[in-house]
């Protein structure tokens, strides 16, 4: 599909990164491949208030109707590692669908400087706008053949964060599973609250995953959740993986733990099925 021409000022990135991410240290050893055999997949403009997002999607062939998985970025953006994770669950019958969520603050193809990424790019990113971004992701997907009242959603390292959110957003959602992201967090005007503000308020069934030596969550932050989430009578799971660390998802990366990211991806879609994702 075409790009839409739009100014500068409103999305700096038209489109999506080639490869990898430039801003982390990459593991030696190969990368996770799943082929596009049996599936439509690609590179799709998502419409949203103000133009269109650069994203991706994968679903099977035919008309459908599948259940949806939005799949939410790390902070390094819509790579080739979260294409992936858009066809793995393709294969499995999902229409799964990733916006570059940060398209109007930076482009994320060619920022090396972890730093920078945080400060100019993550910290402006309002709550707000992000979840509105990602009702519009599930619009598109209706479009592709998904089935919104089959609808899941999944997030990484920062995109965990924020699965917490949608999940307190969108009252569609059947099943919320958020690997690692803050739970905590210093308020801001456009980032009000944090996750653990929001336990008590999700409107589905969330599955957190966690791994024991990622330093940027406490046992503490994690207590509170839970009980927030308890006491409204909301219902969470964690599972915690005692030698993983922040990142143990990530088959790109140094951080990747194989026993934790098969077993977490195996709950993932249990928990998916046991809650009407299917």
């Amino acid at each position: 599909m075409s790009h839409a021409n739009l100014p500068r000022r409103q999305m700096i990135m038209t489109s999506l990164i080639t490869g990898f991410t430039l801003a982390t240290a990459r593991a030696e050893a190969g990368e996770i491949e799943t082929l596009t055999t049996g599936l439509v997949a690609g590179e799709v403009q998502i419409p949203v208030e103000d133009g269109v997002l650069p994203g991706y999607c994968a679903r099977p062939e035919g008309a459908g109707p599948f259940p949806v998985v939005l799949v939410i970025e790390e902070i390094f953006g819509v790579h080739e590692y979260i294409k992936d994770v858009c066809r793995r669950l393709a294969h499995l019958g999902y229409v799964a669908v990733a916006p570059e969520l940060y398209a109007r603050l930076g482009d994320l193809a060619h920022m090396t400087d972890f730093r920078k990424i945080i400060d100019d790019v993550i910290s402006k990113a309002p709550d707000a706008l992000m979840m509105r971004d990602l009702d519009h992701a599930a619009a598109f997907a209706a479009t592709q053949g998904g089935d919104l009242n089959r609808l899941g959603v999944t997030g990484f390292c920062h995109g965990g964060r924020q699965t917490w959110l949608y999940a307190a957003h969108n009252p569609r959602l059947r099943a919320a599973v958020a690997w690692y992201g803050p739970l905590g967090g210093q308020a801001t005007p456009i980032q009000p609250k944090a996750a653990v503000e929001l336990a008590g308020d999700i409107y589905c069934p969330l599955l957190a995953l966690y791994g024991g030596k990622d330093k940027s969550i406490t046992d503490d932050q994690r207590a509170a959740a839970m009980a927030a989430a308890e006491g409204a009578g909301k219902y969470v799971q964690m599972k915690i993986y005692p030698d993983a660390e922040h990142g143990f998802h990530a088959d790109y990366r140094p951080s990747y733990n194989e026993a934790a990211a098969k077993d977490g991806w195996a709950r993932m879609l249990a928990f998916f099925r046991a809650n009407g994702v299917t």
